[in-house]
């Protein structure tokens, strides 16, 4: 964010509607009536700013006890994106330099500063100003560091503590308001706004209302089309004004009256027939209004010409300058639409004291430029600042380039402005030399690729900046492919790839190319093949591990088995203890969805391997940590599916226990997930309802979207559900369980949830039938996907679902099938995780009585009898087996054989 962006000061005038709007909003402030968010589009020149700076002016001039204050920020048009929670940073040190007055010393102590006198990260000072914001931001980077390090972990775990940072953020945004006057904030230039920031606005909006705080932003909306560069940003203003959020006040062009006010301002001599004219010339737009006025003298009389087009007027200018000074210009512009002096000096090889004073000449004779302060990332550079005075007239001069020409200047710009190590300067000149490299050619690629990958690491890292991560990522791995074959090349894209997917894998949905991104499954295959290349045992097995995550993703459970059972043996062949455990660990919570047996077996090697191998043990490695909290889970929901119930709930019990006390706490979710599955099972009901409230008040503190998330709220409807005076909640709570599911898409999760959901809708149903159809709908959607993802445990559920809902609408037949398909599979494949064979097998036995297949469904009943008779015999605790015998509805409808004529 700066206020030194490229603006013509059209004057203002008129707009009599959108200021008393605003005056309104002020108003209400004072009074009490809570805040509201205003944005006012416009396309570009249309004098959206300097609405915004007559109302800050109209505010300042007028302030007084009870008054409200003003706060603004701009974003940056060539870096805004890039700048995490730039125009938050911004915002939040006017309102703490407010404070400084009441408590001097505020600011000194909340900020550090580097050698050159500027913030050093928006982290830091974030860290600085917002109460536990430091901790959060260090626990989310751990959590990211393990991600990357092991190639294993699910990065949702990592929304949570976005979202949980922009919560933070805004706490203390407010609490800083309340300290003060009513507070307006004014952000221009939306449409340049980097992502953390507009989160940050997202979870603010939803708190305007009751706060003495008012919000307004301005929104250019030239590139708002689809698949245009302000496309995003136009989709989220809309979304925010669906829900209620803001309103949206367009600026089209100034009417007449306002034309010949401007007209009176700038020329009182002129005709009075000139405004007119202008404004049916102009259609009102401020910029060419304004540069009609420029262009028009006494002696041109009553008679005005549009240019026909900012070329012309740019053109006319610039031969009144000679070719050494349309040269300096056209670097300055190669810079941006705000350029430094001593860069252009450096650039055209002239000396800084020449440049300075033929860019001062310039900017006083001629209406190109005009002196502007140096950005705060520059001001120890002893440089001048200039802006063009449009960025329209901006856009002409740098593009009378060539191509080459243009290469070449960004490429010698990047080497100006690059002095000592590019890690240690602030994030604000890290971008302007990664733009400028990206734009230099063939000779700045690998220099692109590194600082890319550098702001990409530090802005998930440090700022869990995700989304600005992903582009930085992009960009490297648009650089390396341009690049030849070469080691270095290699290691740039092995690590742009596991960064990149590890970012966007909550988003893959199943598809190839999430979210219109890139082609997941070939970008790990090339990070997969790069890193056999390198030879290096370490990337080689985290590839190989992230390779059968997209698989899974992509083509389904069988050949992402396959790939992880290959970086296990990578593990193996290479002796290190701490990749074989990782990969291990990843092998076995993901081969049980396929086979029990081979989970449980992997997983008891991995727990027997974290005992006996020291290296293992390390509580600070948080890759390590991670692993053995996701091996010990899965080992203890493992053996619950296996029917080992009294083992299951001692070790899940233990583990949730010890996550609880955890400063991460990031797997704690799936740990009660679990837990919640045992208590359900030995029929201790309350402890299953505690366990996923708990599970789900955590996760609402930390905030936003999580697949587990979704999963506890599924099962906490199943068990609310089957209690008449809670079924309405329950079906409120599924609906939004699988809506958040859709929106997260596990692909593990995904068909758990979908059945959920079908069964909840199936004990909902009144005699009426109610439901069933939906309930259909979904378990049969559930069968055509789980054929090609290869989860075969929700295919058998969904045809067993199936049969009894089809038994319910009176299609015997069709049950019959649907039931027999069920067991069928169930009898090729074995005990699956999350489904209880003997309910398979007894919902396949009712089924089959109702059809008058009376020796099929007594051989069935039995054999789900010797089921529930072998878990309870493996039940230790004697108060507890008799629980499950006789408190879990289910197991007694076995045993009375419910349904059959027994």
């Amino acid at each position: 964010m700066t206020k030194t962006g490229a603006v013509v000061q059209t004057g203002f005038v008129d707009r009599v509607e959108h200021m008393d709007e605003l005056r309104s909003l002020t108003a209400d402030l004072i009074a009490g009536r809570g805040g509201r968010a205003i944005v006012v589009d416009g396309a570009s020149g249309m004098g959206k700013s300097a609405l915004l700076r007559a109302f800050e002016a109209e505010v300042g001039s007028s302030r007084s006890p009870g008054g409200c204050r003003v706060v603004s920020a701009r974003c940056q048009p060539s870096i805004g994106s890039g700048l995490q929670y730039g125009a938050i940073v911004e915002v939040l040190l006017q309102l703490a330099a407010d404070q400084e007055v009441k408590q001097p010393g505020v600011i000194r102590r909340l900020l550090s500063f580097t050698g050159q006198g500027v913030v050093r990260s928006a982290p830091e000072v974030l860290s600085a100003m917002v109460p536990g914001l430091g901790a959060l931001f260090t626990l989310g980077k751990e959590v990211a560091e393990a991600s990357l390090a092991s190639g294993s972990m699910p990065f949702d775990s990592l929304l949570p503590f976005q979202q949980g940072a922009a919560v933070q953020i805004v706490d203390a945004l407010l609490a800083l308001v309340r300290q003060g006057p009513p507070t307006v904030v004014l952000i221009d230039d939306i449409q340049h706004s980097d992502p953390s920031s507009l989160l940050v606005l997202d979870r603010l909006l939803r708190r305007l209302p009751g706060e003495p705080f008012g919000l307004v932003l301005s929104h250019t909306t030239d590139g708002a089309y689809a698949d245009g560069p302000g496309s995003a940003v136009e989709e989220l203003l809309h979304d925010w004004t669906k829900s209620g959020l803001l309103r949206r006040r367009a600026l089209a062009g100034l009417p007449q009256d306002a034309v010949a006010e401007l007209v009176r301002s700038r020329h009182p001599e002129a005709p009075p027939t000139l405004p007119e004219q202008l404004s049916r010339l102009t259609s009102g737009h401020a910029v060419f209004v304004t540069l009609c006025l420029e262009e028009w003298r006494p002696d041109s009389g009553p008679v005005i010409e549009l240019p026909g087009s900012l070329s012309r007027v740019v053109e006319d200018r610039l031969r009144l300058l000679t070719e050494p000074d349309r040269e300096l210009l056209t670097i300055g512009a190669t810079q941006g639409e705000t350029f430094l002096s001593r860069t252009v000096a450096e650039v055209s090889g002239a000396s800084h004291d020449e440049v300075m004073e033929r860019l001062r000449l310039v900017a006083t004779r001629h209406r190109l430029i005009l002196p502007a302060q140096p950005p705060e990332w520059a001001r120890m550079d002893a440089s001048d600042g200039y802006r063009f005075v449009h960025s329209a007239l901006w856009g002409v001069v740098v593009n009378r380039q060539t191509p080459q020409q243009m290469r070449s200047r960004h490429a010698r710009i990047a080497a100006a402005l690059t002095s000592g190590p590019v890690d240690g300067m602030p994030l604000e000149r890290r971008l302007e030399i990664a733009r400028h490299l990206r734009e230099g050619g063939t000779e700045c690629l690998l220099a692109s690729a590194e600082v890319h990958y550098g702001l990409a690491r530090d802005a998930a890292m440090d700022g869990l900046s995700f989304a600005e991560a992903e582009r930085h990522c992009e960009e490297v791995i648009k650089a390396v492919h341009d690049l030849p074959q070469q080691e270095s090349r290699d290691r740039w894209l092995i690590q742009a790839v596991e960064l990149l997917l590890s970012l966007t894998e909550v988003r893959w949905r199943g598809q190839h190319r999430p979210a219109g991104g890139p082609d997941i499954d070939a970008l790990a295959a090339e990070a997969e093949a790069a890193a056999k290349r390198c030879g290096s045992p370490g990337p080689a097995i985290r590839t190989t591990l992230l390779r059968g995550k997209t698989l899974l993703a992509t083509q389904g459970l069988v050949p992402s088995l396959e790939k992880l059972r290959e970086a296990v043996e990578l593990a193996e062949r290479h002796g290190d203890p701490v990749a074989l455990f990782v990969a291990r660990v990843e092998y076995g919570r993901q081969v049980s969805k396929r086979r029990l047996a081979d989970g449980l077996a992997q997983l008891l090697e991995a727990e027997r391997m974290y005992a006996s191998a020291p290296r293992l043990g390390d509580r600070a490695d948080p890759v390590l940590q991670h692993a053995r909290n996701l091996g010990e889970m899965q080992l203890g929901i493992t053996l619950f599916d296996s029917g080992h119930l009294s083992d299951a709930l001692t070790r899940l019990t233990r583990c949730v226990q010890r996550l609880r006390d955890e400063p991460l706490k990031a797997e704690l979710p799936i740990a009660l997930n679990y837990l919640a599955q045992v208590h359900t099972g030995v029929g201790s009901y309350r402890d299953a309802e505690e366990v996923l409230r708990e599970a789900l008040d955590f996760e609402a503190g930390r905030g936003g979207d999580s697949g587990w998330h979704a999963y506890n709220k599924a099962l906490l409807a199943h068990l609310l559900v089957q209690r008449p005076a809670s079924r309405d909640q329950a079906l409120e709570l599924i609906a939004d369980a699988w809506a958040e599911t859709e929106r997260t898409w596990l692909a593990n999760l995904v068909p758990i949830v979908r059945n959920l959901y079908g069964e909840i809708l199936l004990l909902a149903s009144d005699a009426s039938g109610q439901f069933l159809d939906q309930a259909d709908r979904l378990a049969v959607t559930t069968c055509v996907e789980t054929r090609r993802s290869g989860m075969i445990r929700s295919e058998i559920a969904a045809h067993s679902l199936r049969s009894r809902v089809l038994l319910r609408q009176g299609d015997t037949a069709g049950a019959l099938d649907q039931a027999r398909q069920a067991v069928r599979i169930l009898d090729e494949v074995g005990d699956m995780p999350a489904l209880r064979t003997e309910e398979v097998l007894y919902r396949s036995a009712v089924v089959q009585a109702a059809g008058g297949v009376r020796t099929e469904a007594l051989a069935l009943l039995e054999r789900a009898r010797r089921e529930v008779a072998r878990k309870a015999d493996m039940i230790t605790d004697g108060s507890l087996r008799d629980r499950f015998l006789t408190q879990v509805p289910l197991n007694s409808a076995i045993l009375d054989g419910e349904g059959i004529g027994q």
